[in-house]
């Protein structure tokens, strides 16, 4: 449905969060190297990132590499320095959003690869830090996903 992807992840639990986000939501999620972990299978349960069985997960050598092996989805960069909030855009089957690491945020250079509406910022009071990647991912996915009318979850 949609394709999440974590430029550099850094912190394990953040990204076993995603994990298992993306496998409630039915998102694929893609992971841009290098990567500060081990994500081999004994150290992904350690991590609490046992999630990731049910999950599509995809390891990549660069943003570009990826969004080239999914043919050029529509893509939108998550950050505090984006310039349309989240719930703007009329999201669709197949659009992709990039996060970049806990630590830092996405590059200057990937954010101007990005089209100027398609920076995206989710509002928060001034003077705070940004969100928890794994909360960022969980907001914007969901909204994605709430725009399509939660296509393919459980009747409730």
């Amino acid at each position: 449905m949609f394709h999440i992807i974590l430029y550099q992840p850094e912190i394990p639990p953040n990204t076993g969060n995603v994990i298992r986000m993306s496998a409630n939501a039915g998102a694929r999620l893609h992971l841009i190297r290098p990567i500060a972990f081990d994500l081999s299978e004994k150290a992904v349960r350690r991590a609490g990132m046992d999630y990731a069985e049910l999950a599509h997960v995809e390891q990549w050598d660069s943003l570009g590499q990826c969004l080239t092996g999914l043919n050029s989805p529509r893509w939108f960069a998550i950050s505090t320095r984006g310039v349309t909030r989240y719930d703007q855009p009329r999201f669709a089957e197949g659009d992709a959003f990039v996060f970049g690491p806990e630590t830092r945020g996405l590059p200057q250079e990937i954010l101007e690869l990005c089209e100027a509406t398609r920076r995206l910022r989710i509002p928060m009071r001034p003077d705070n830090r940004s969100l928890n990647l794994s909360n960022a991912v969980a907001v914007v996915t969901y909204e994605a996903w709430r725009q399509l009318g939660f296509k393919g979850a459980e009747k409730i």
